[in-house]
């Protein structure tokens, strides 16, 4: 439900010109020249990024599946939910999620969710990022696995219970933004008793997309 004084409103009125500076494997970079109105006229350089989205598997035990992934621009080895872009050109987002479930963890799950939707950096780039909770899990068999490649390659599983996830979160243990907000948002949900979850198909109306 919505309050007055605090509605975010999407528009793109005040973009005046636009031109891509560099081009890379994963991402681009472009230049906006932005109208602020009173505030005038400035330029901004955009991170363009294809969105991503992220899973917090929860098992039956209310335990959640993280991953130890090496994240080279931190030089650091992060535990994290498994995730992924949507680098797919038209791929429904959560046909995306269950393959970076099954790919980087070897389960499947029955029962998703939308848990938490957000831009990732929102002052320097236009990832949108959604973040699934996903239930009723299964191992799937070993000649159906993925074989990973890159970071991907002999990444550690753990199992921590929910409670314990957030607390490393509060303590400052744990760094990446999808394990931040997701577990943090599925804490508060099961709080609620798993009432406002929203359906997996929901409507994503905040994504942005790359241009």
């Amino acid at each position: 439900m919505s309050r007055p004084g605090v509605d975010e409103k999407a528009t793109d009125k005040r973009l005046v010109r636009s031109e891509r500076v560099f081009q890379g494997k994963v991402w681009d970079v472009r230049r906006d020249t932005v109208d602020l109105g009173e505030g005038g006229t400035v330029e901004r350089d955009v991170l363009a990024h294809p969105g991503a989205v992220g899973v917090v598997a929860l098992d039956e035990q209310e335990r959640v599946l993280l991953l130890r992934q090496y994240r080279h621009p931190v030089g650091a080895y992060l535990w994290e939910p498994p995730a992924g872009l949507l680098d797919v050109e038209g791929e429904d987002p959560l046909v995306s999620a269950r393959r970076e479930l099954w790919e980087e963890t070897g389960y499947r799950a029955a029962t998703w969710h939308v848990l938490v939707d957000f831009y990732n950096s929102p002052g320097g780039t236009n990832e949108s990022f959604r973040c699934y909770l996903a239930r009723g899990l299964e191992r799937v068999p070993e000649s159906e696995r993925h074989q990973g490649e890159g970071e991907e390659v002999g990444m550690e599983l753990a199992w921590l219970p929910l409670d314990e996830a957030v607390g490393r979160v509060l303590a400052g243990e744990l760094h990446n933004p999808t394990g931040v907000s997701g577990l943090l948002a599925a804490w508060a949900a099961r709080a609620r008793g798993w009432q406002d979850l929203r359906a997996a198909d929901a409507p994503w109306e905040w994504r942005v997309r790359p241009c």
